[in-house]
């Protein structure tokens, strides 16, 4: 029996699910959860965290395991020497540096490109050109391809839903003319579709930690994508809402949306297209004001069927990505009431509103008609707010088939959340 190993990288740690040929039964689960804050989290604790999670995996499962894929957050990235040390801190998802930068973006990509945002992966990268380290730098990779390169050995390899806020066309699968007139005196990773085979295993690494020999390392995707793929959602109309530290929104649509100044932008899925966008708000924002205890308490104390009056936009610091894309937008937290059961009604309520207004504004651009919403991440089991978020979306709401990113990237491993081959 072949077995099928999934790991996803997110903000508060790192997961694995290992599946069976059937996809119907996860074999093993295992975690591990970051100490710090996602800022103080660095490649070494990403690639502590990888072989950590690998050697919790049972030894006889271990052995059956045919492919592996990974996810990481979108736009985390780094760069890299010519043997894959990083030369200077990783940028993660949500950094905004590259706000610097585009302007001089703005002269050579398509006008409301997905690259025109400051935290695009393009956008960083020109921001770290002037890093003094940047001499030293060989490589540009996302942290997805740098973890499977930890794996497999090679490097400058990564996926085109990595690719996309780089700059690669998905549509012509291939980096567009305009790209290489910014002259980045650098190596931008060959890109694959999602799920291909990369190379085996390095062979040192399948011997120390049990593995097959020709154990798979396959091309990975980013951490809403897999969650996409692990809920179930098929038909054109359905959706994914990502509930973990921040909200990411992905509607499958028959047509492509792309518009910078909204932060929307569509990721290719076979024939159809994910659009979507993500928000820099969501659990972060309730944990830094509340315990998990304290959301599960609160949350049975309110009355989902009635609405806040509190109108808030949470944030944990000033700047959004989607729906509204701007690097400035201060966090609106104010007034806060005596009760903290009234204040976590008016911060759920206002983050259900931001979800339907993101919603919306994709149904405005031209994606289908919005018909269901399945939810992943931790947001997926607060049953208050998912009633919340049903009145304001109008639509049956419900939890994800499988709620673990990890399983859907295991999916992605196995070729079976792969619907898009390149022939």
């Amino acid at each position: 029996m072949n077995l099928y190993l999934g790991i996803d990288f997110g903000t508060s740690g790192a997961r694995g699910v290992v599946i069976d040929e059937e996809a119907s039964c996860i074999q093993a689960e295992v975690r591990y959860p970051f100490q710090d804050s996602p800022a103080a989290v660095t490649p070494k604790i990403w690639q502590e965290a990888l072989f950590m999670l690998v050697e919790q995996i049972p030894d006889q499962l271990r052995r059956k395991i045919k492919a592996i894929a990974i996810n990481g957050t979108s736009s985390t990235v780094l760069l890299v020497d010519a043997v894959g040390n990083p030369t200077d801190a990783p940028l993660l998802y949500n950094d905004a540096r590259g706000s610097l930068v585009l302007e001089h973006l703005r002269s050579i990509a398509p006008p409301n490109h997905t690259v025109l945002s400051a935290t695009s992966s393009l956008a960083k990268l020109l921001w770290m050109r002037q890093l003094p380290s940047f001499s030293e730098a060989r490589y540009f990779l996302h942290q997805a391809d740098w973890l499977a390169f930890l794996l497999h050995g090679q490097l400058g390899i990564s996926d085109y839903h990595n690719a996309l806020k780089l700059g690669y066309d998905v549509e012509e699968l291939k980096y567009p003319e305009w790209l290489e007139k910014l002259q980045i005196p650098i190596q931008l990773p060959k890109v694959l579709s999602p799920g291909t085979p990369i190379a085996e295993l390095h062979p040192e690494i399948a011997d120390k930690f049990g593995f097959r020999r020709d154990c798979l390392v396959c091309a990975g995707t980013t951490d809403s994508i897999a969650a996409f793929l692990a809920s179930g959602a098929k038909l054109p109309g359905e959706a994914v809402t990502s509930l973990g530290s921040t909200l990411v929104l992905k509607l499958l649509s028959r047509t492509r949306v792309e518009d910078a100044r909204y932060g929307i932008y569509s990721h290719r899925l076979g024939d159809l297209w994910l659009t979507g966008g993500a928000s820099n708000t969501g659990g972060a924002v309730l944990k830094q004001f509340f315990t998990n205890a304290e959301l599960e308490s609160l949350s049975r104390e309110i009355d989902p069927s009635k609405a806040s009056d509190l109108d808030y936009y949470p944030l944990l610091k000033a700047g959004d990505r989607f729906p509204i894309n701007d690097p400035n937008l201060p966090p609106r937290l104010e007034p806060r009431p005596d009760h903290p059961g009234e204040f976590l009604h008016g911060l759920l309520e206002s983050i259900a509103r931001i979800e339907a207004r993101g919603y919306e504004l994709l149904q405005q651009m031209g994606a289908d008609k919005l018909s269901r919403v399945y939810t992943a991440g931790g947001g997926a089991a607060n049953d208050t707010w998912t009633a919340i978020r049903a009145r304001h979306l109008q639509v049956p709401v419900v939890a994800s088939v499988y709620t673990e990113a990890a399983y859907g990237t295991a999916l992605l491993a196995m070729g079976d959340g792969r619907r898009d081959e390149q022939d």
